[in-house]
């Protein structure tokens, strides 16, 4: 697989990365398998697919411990990315940026990922009662222990109000005030060929600095495999139960934008799909873009990684520039 690079530190991953959230966070525990998901992971970096993106909140816990056991077997082949800042309770998630609590959480994660050292640490949310350079700051010391090998960011408040401008603006606040404290190597943040808002201003932001760009939720939840089907429901533990995108007149009415990547996949051949159009779009934005689409099944694993090799034409792009725009509110 095509290689590229995170930060300055040029840090080599494969250019489609593995979101391992799904195995054990957020979308139907019914079909969530250790055993599955584990073989899943071994698929991907047999793919070349080396970046493992996880986090202690996801499980919370069991995620880190899922993809340790992946480790364990093949940590040469790998490059993990963790997150740091989120601390999940019965009913709600608060924010904890303490120095104290960083370092405690980063030990922990290694004992989990059963490694001696994190690749990527990042910090999944900002704690609003402490400044982001005290957090900042504890993270870079983890560096100089040599216990993390770079830091990244998690882009904040991006959801809330897609139809207003500067949907990006407090996460460049917050990358400006870092990066005077300790370098960014990485920021993590939506990408799609349905949410694109990136593009305006974050993603140039990174690519001026030489800061890598993680492209989280590049298949839109799984809505541009094409593979869900309007009205078809979700179980209660499912994310997307609640999401006003997955509604199913939402989901009808975004039909066009699947149809449309469907229309690409087929003048690649017949075993190209809409999901590798989509990650080759999102490939497309940038050599320093990874993205980082979530999975738990071999099959999507490798369908995933064979987007690599797809180079979409100039007139793909245009056709998918010209889709029409995702429907319905985010929140």
């Amino acid at each position: 697989m095509e290689r590229r690079t995170i930060g300055a530190g040029a840090l080599e991953v494969g250019a489609v990365g593995l979101g391992c959230m799904p195995m054990s966070w957020a979308y139907s525990g019914s079909r969530q398998r250790g055993d599955e998901s584990l073989r899943a992971v071994r698929r991907a970096l047999d793919a070349g697919s080396s970046l493992l993106d996880t986090a202690d909140m996801y499980g919370p816990f069991t995620n880190e411990l899922l993809v340790g056991r992946a480790l364990k077997e093949r940590r040469e082949d790998a490059f993990v990315s963790t997150k740091v800042g989120l601390l999940v309770g019965e009913q709600h998630i608060v924010a904890n940026g303490r120095p104290g609590y960083v370092r405690r959480a980063c030990d922990a994660s290694l004992r989990r990922l059963q490694t001696d050292v994190i690749d990527l640490y990042q910090l999944h949310r900002a704690d609003p009662e402490v400044p982001v350079e005290e957090t900042w700051g504890a993270m870079a010391e983890l560096v100089r222990a040599g216990k993390v090998r770079a830091l990244g960011l998690c882009a904040v408040g991006a959801r809330g109000g897609r139809r207003s401008g500067g949907l990006y603006d407090g996460t460049i606040r917050q990358l400006r005030r870092v990066q005077q404290v300790f370098p960014v190597s990485a920021v993590e943040a939506e990408l799609s060929v349905w949410s694109p808002e990136a593009l305006e201003t974050l993603l140039p932001w990174c690519e001026a600095r030489g800061v890598g760009f993680l492209a989280a939720m590049p298949l839109g939840n799984g809505f541009l495999t094409g593979t869900l089907t309007p009205g078809q429901g979700f179980e209660p533990d499912d994310m997307r139960a609640r999401h006003p995108r997955f509604t199913a007149e939402m989901m009808a009415a975004n039909q066009p934008i699947v149809v449309g990547l469907r229309r690409i996949a087929a003048r690649h051949g017949e075993a190209v799909t809409a999901a590798q159009v989509a990650l080759a779009w999102v490939l497309a934005q940038g050599r320093h873009v990874i993205p980082v689409p979530g999975a738990k099944r071999e099959r999507w694993v490798a369908e995933n990684a064979a987007a690599a090799g797809l180079r979409l034409t100039p007139q793909d792009l245009t056709e998918v520039a010209e889709l029409p725009g995702a429907q319905g509110s985010w929140e």
